[in-house]
């Protein structure tokens, strides 16, 4: 427990140094007397502040949600909030392109699940995941023009904008491709998958890891038993708790404009949060530190038209979806690993 829990703290020192070391870049780049000396302490902007928070605890509250009704009945109300707790610090310590969320299987069998079932499961929240890019990607791209979008790509920064429309794109590309492969592989034709699987496992090159490949394998199909025999009314569930916890983590950003910034349009803070996350997938640090804060204050600068109020912006932002989950995983991690109540 204590190697645990030294390893823990250890990684959570990096992308804090990290995320601290932006942060006080941004502050000494741009923001400037004249930037704190315009904002204003109100009641709008005190309102709109807690609004956002609120809508913090949507997010929290639609993945515990999920958690609790795909575990069910198993799992708890209070063991749902603290895997959804848990997940959210291990994605603040890990890369993006890892994927911290990956070690739900881990916690959700330290809530009393079994491997198997931990592994059903978090594949399962996964596709769920997916399956929400997957098919809002078009609806935003109806609603918002591309140039408005991504962009003005032919002012003095049409580098970035072009360099955060073709990143979108190529991670877009693979969440599709990964959503069907899942989607063929847990829902469609899981023993063809299996099969596939299998064979790949008596390669010549896949010998040290065919355990794996047969384990991957055997956790499809048992996931494919088991979501197939839920009702559409569980469906609808699950992505409901889905939408709910990526809407909300979306509207944080709308809260805080709406306090700061009250003129900018509310449609497009909310389609651009739709990129922003896309883009943040293939971050190399852990938690997007340092890149979120410097993509999202060039990325909202255009709308802002002021680089030490987007700075300001940006810390905020972080403030409420980044170093909220660090304080929360940290409280939570001393009496973690003793046994679960």
């Amino acid at each position: 427990m204590a190697g645990e829990l030294r390893k823990s703290i250890t990684r959570t020192i990096l992308p804090l140094v990290l995320g601290l070391g932006v942060a006080a870049w941004l502050i000494l780049r741009d923001i400037k007397a004249e930037t704190l000396r315009g904002l204003t302490l109100d009641w709008h902007t005190v309102g709109f502040l807690a609004l956002a928070l609120i809508f913090v605890v949507g997010r929290d509250f639609g993945l515990a949600w999920r958690f609790h009704t795909i575990a069910w009945p198993d799992l708890t109300w209070k063991r749902a909030i603290r895997t959804d707790i848990m997940c959210a610090f291990t994605s603040a310590i890990t890369p993006s392109v890892v994927g911290g969320s990956a070690l739900a299987i881990f916690y959700l069998n330290r809530e009393g699940i079994s491997l198997g079932r931990a592994t059903t499961l978090t594949l399962t929240t996964l596709f769920l995941d997916e399956l929400f890019f997957v098919v809002f990607c078009p609806i935003i791209m109806l609603i918002v023009p591309t140039g408005e979008l991504f962009g003005n790509a032919l002012d003095s920064q049409g580098w970035f904008f072009n360099s955060v429309q073709a990143v979108f794109w190529l991670v877009y590309a693979g969440i599709v491709i990964w959503t069907a492969i899942l989607f063929f592989s847990i829902i469609a034709k899981p023993e063809l998958a299996s099969s596939i699987l299998y064979s790949i496992s008596k390669w010549r090159l896949m010998r040290k890891f065919s355990h794996k490949i047969t384990h991957m394998a055997d956790n499809m199909v048992a996931t494919s038993k088991w979501v197939k025999g839920r009702g559409i009314k569980w469906w609808l569930n699950v992505f409901g708790a889905t939408v709910l916890s990526w809407f909300s983590r979306y509207f944080v950003v709308n809260a805080i404009f709406w306090a700061l910034v009250p003129n900018s349009s509310g449609l497009l803070i909310f389609c651009r949060q739709f990129v922003v996350w896309v883009v943040l997938m293939v971050s190399p640090t852990p938690g997007g530190s340092g890149i979120s804060e410097w993509l999202f204050a060039n990325y909202y600068g255009d709308l802002i038209g002021d680089v030490g109020m987007a700075a300001v912006l940006a810390l905020v932002w972080r403030a409420l979806s980044y170093y909220i989950y660090l304080i929360a995983g940290c409280a939570l991690l001393p009496g973690y690993f003793r046994k679960q109540k």
